[in-house]
């Protein structure tokens, strides 16, 4: 670090890749990194300090991860006297291996390591090459509470209830990464929500890997559906959503509160991966299709209105024909209004990467593309067929700001996390008015204000 540099000339880019948790990470390391001097910028070019936050669920987001570091090592070659730091799931993941192969790579750390980043950027910065995958003690591990600097003015924010995951699912790597589970105490989620509240924030998302085990570990914790009520009695929230959840451990106190909170929003994500009961034994969900449409029937029951979304694995090792076929059938018995859904990823250190190998189980590359394409031709389908039923209908939209391609037009969510662009300013942001919906598209819905009387 150069000695007439100021506090206040210190400035950090952030590059993430991967998912809310992911996301929610950065603005931590922000947040804490804010504290000690440093100013984030959109622009790598003027950085001190660039964090490449990573995620290795599967192996595209990590091949992305290469690349960006590929154009910032240049720009440090280019004579740019920057830091280069590697964070999250790929970092944890590959620790040494990355320092190895990056001579000038200068910090590389995992998800636990989140809590220490403003030690770890002037150490990294100070004394030489740093490095720390340890995972920090689950007794009294260390949630930051630090306030994401870039929440402030927006409607929604993300609010972590948990880290790691015991699941140990076969075809994912998290347990790997994130360590073992851990529960964060109740009053400081409802602490930080309070906080955020404060700031503006309307509609609060909780996040963790397992959201539903929350509280299941520990003696004392108290479960998720209590946390969610918990949740609903801050004055100021006005919608509450979580992800991701595991059909493994939806209570029937869960499905309960969305019948008694009306602030927990008429959208669910409930991965389900397939909807053949032989692969959902060989990932090791510890569910079967009959108990996920038991779920999906309790849920709609308690909320007529519910719409659910899903992941789904096409060409997981040893899947058949007829085991993908079971998969289509349930798009027709659920209606799922849109789903994250990717091709098999072979991922380092996970069990189901033997049965490809020793095995020989792997499903043929053009195979799972094939199956993949018929999933995503169904969801297309379904998801146009649920939003043309919005048609004509009033919707209460919670407003966050101008539409990304029309001028004078806002844009917002339902209750079931459509899309909303209508005529508007920014007056409207934040606030929940009734839109009328007159057309819908493949990704959202346009819609005219209804006057409130």
């Amino acid at each position: 670090m150069s000695e007439v540099e100021t506090e206040q000339s210190k400035k950090v880019f952030f590059r993430t890749f991967g998912c809310q948790m992911n996301e929610y990470d950065t603005g931590k390391m922000r947040a804490q990194l804010e504290s000690d001097g440093y100013v984030a910028t959109d622009s790598p070019e003027e950085a001190d300090v660039i964090v490449v936050n990573t995620c290795s669920i599967r192996d595209k987001a990590e091949q992305k991860m290469h690349s960006a570091l590929g154009e910032y090592r240049r720009m440090k070659k280019e004579g740019q006297p920057v830091t280069i730091a590697v964070a999250g799931c790929v970092a944890q993941q590959e620790g040494q291996t990355l320092l190895d192969r990056y001579k000038d790579l200068d910090l590389v750390f995992g998800p636990d390591g989140i809590p220490q980043v403003r030690n770890l950027v002037r150490a990294a910065r100070t004394t030489g090459r740093v490095l720390d995958t340890d995972y920090l003690d689950l007794d009294n591990y260390p949630f930051v509470s630090d306030l994401d600097p870039a929440s402030k003015g927006k409607v929604g924010a993300f609010v972590t209830i948990q880290k790691g995951c015991d699941n140990n699912c076969t075809f994912c790597i998290v347990p790997t990464t994130r360590g073992k589970e851990a529960s964060r105490p109740w009053d400081e989620i409802v602490d930080e929500s309070r906080r955020l509240v404060d700031t503006g924030v309307k509609e609060i998302t909780l996040i963790g890997q397992n959201v539903n085990s929350y509280g299941l570990k520990n003696p004392g914790d108290i479960p998720f559906a209590e946390l969610l009520y918990k949740i609903s009695d801050i004055e100021g929230v006005e919608r509450i959503r979580y992800t991701t959840s595991h059909p493994r451990d939806v209570t029937d106190e869960l499905i309960q509160a969305y019948a008694d909170l009306p602030k927990l929003t008429s959208q669910l994500h409930l991965p389900v991966q397939s909807g053949s009961n032989r692969v959902l034994r060989r990932m090791r969900r510890y569910y079967t299709r009959e108990r996920f449409l038991d779920i999906v029937a309790g849920l709609k029951k308690a909320r007529p209105d519910l719409v659910l979304s899903t992941d789904i694995i096409c060409g997981f090792p040893g899947e058949t024909d007829e085991d993908f076929e079971q998969t289509l059938q349930l798009m027709d018995e659920v209606g799922f209004v849109s789903s994250f859904s990717f091709k098999y990823s072979p991922r380092p250190g996970t069990p189901a990467l033997k049965m490809t190998g020793k095995r020989g189980e792997g499903v043929a590359p053009e195979v799972a593309q094939e199956r993949l394409v018929r999933w995503q031709t169904m969801q297309r389908e379904s998801s146009a067929a649920w939003a043309k039923s919005l048609e004509g209908g009033v919707h209460d939209v919670l407003v966050e700001g101008w539409s990304k391609h029309d001028a004078g037009v806002v844009c917002g969510r339902t209750s079931q996390f459509a899309m909303v662009n209508f005529p508007g300013d920014l007056s409207l942001v934040g606030k929940t008015v009734p839109v009328q919906v007159t057309r819908a598209f493949t990704n959202s819905v346009r819609g005219e204000r209804v006057s409130q009387a």
